[in-house]
């Protein structure tokens, strides 16, 4: 393999780990949202920035997110909270493959996940102090005010701890107080006051999960923050300048040769094991 060869595999083979590495899109933002690798480390976002996983996100006082991932699910994070991207893996030619493991610390989400059934819900892992939560085509909400509080909108939900599995439906409402204890459905009546209005708040807006195979985050802003294709891995406009210039240093190398080579590439979506 010739010097501009090995050069160009190179650089492909960084962007493509990088583009696994990279899962969701900032795609709404209000108020004080911030991340970084820990919450004491956390920067402010902007609107159209991916995370990557492995980042933290972090809500103040009146201050709300939603994150588009490259799967087409959404998550948003309403005040006062703290999440982690702590494992995610998509893999869009092989379902199989594909890990979504998040963690609520504190506050209140909602995750929109309906098109996930269609390819691996037991991918998917929501985890809380007290339990796991686990879907199946779902749209659900989750407070902690210690214990943890659940509403199911669409789909169905699970929750495992060490005292066993619940199972939940549309329109149910549900608490799980230690990590020992049983969930247990609930009136929602007897929702905390905090916990109802929390709900009410993140349920009032309009969240749609999008086909991955779009590849797009909708309302993400143009530039090197805009996914233009998840089935290729999550590449981002900025990451197609870098191989562009990864491009040119190539055929600048290959310049130097007596004899041009030609190569042919192909690419992949991320993958990683389950």
């Amino acid at each position: 393999m010739t010097t501009a060869l090995r050069l160009f595999a190179l650089v492909f083979g960084f962007l493509f780990s990088i583009a696994a590495m990279a899962s969701a899109v900032v795609e709404t933002v209000s108020g004080s949202v911030r991340s970084g690798a820990s919450a004491a480390s956390a920067s402010p976002v902007t609107t159209g920035q991916r995370l990557d996983s492995g980042t933290t996100i972090v809500t103040g006082p009146n201050s709300r997110v939603i994150l588009r991932f490259d799967d087409g699910q959404a998550m948003l994070l309403n005040d006062d909270t703290e999440f982690r991207i702590s494992d995610y893996v998509f893999s869009a030619q092989e379902p199989a493959k594909d890990r979504f493991v998040f963690d609520l610390l504190r506050g209140a989400a909602r995750s929109v996940t309906a098109l996930l059934t269609r390819r691996n819900p037991n991918a998917y892992a929501l985890r809380v102090p007290q339990a796991t939560i686990g879907i199946r085509g779902t749209d659900f909400m989750v407070a902690l005010v210690n214990p943890a509080f659940m509403a199911i909108t669409i789909g169905e939900i699970s929750a495992v701890n060490a005292a066993g599995t619940a199972s939940f439906a549309a329109g149910a409402t549900a608490t799980v107080a230690t990590a020992t204890t049983l969930a247990v459905s609930i009136a929602a009546t007897a929702l905390p006051a905090a916990v109802a209005a929390s709900f009410n708040q993140m349920g009032s807006i309009a969240i749609s999960a999008t086909g991955a195979a779009s590849g797009s985050a909708a309302g993400a802003g143009s530039g090197a923050g805009t996914a233009v294709g998840a089935a290729a891995g999550g590449i981002t406009l900025g990451t197609v300048g870098i191989i562009g210039a990864a491009v040119a240093a190539a055929v600048a190398v290959t310049s130097d040769n007596s004899t041009p080579q030609q190569t042919t590439t192909g690419t992949t979506g991320s993958t990683g094991t389950r």
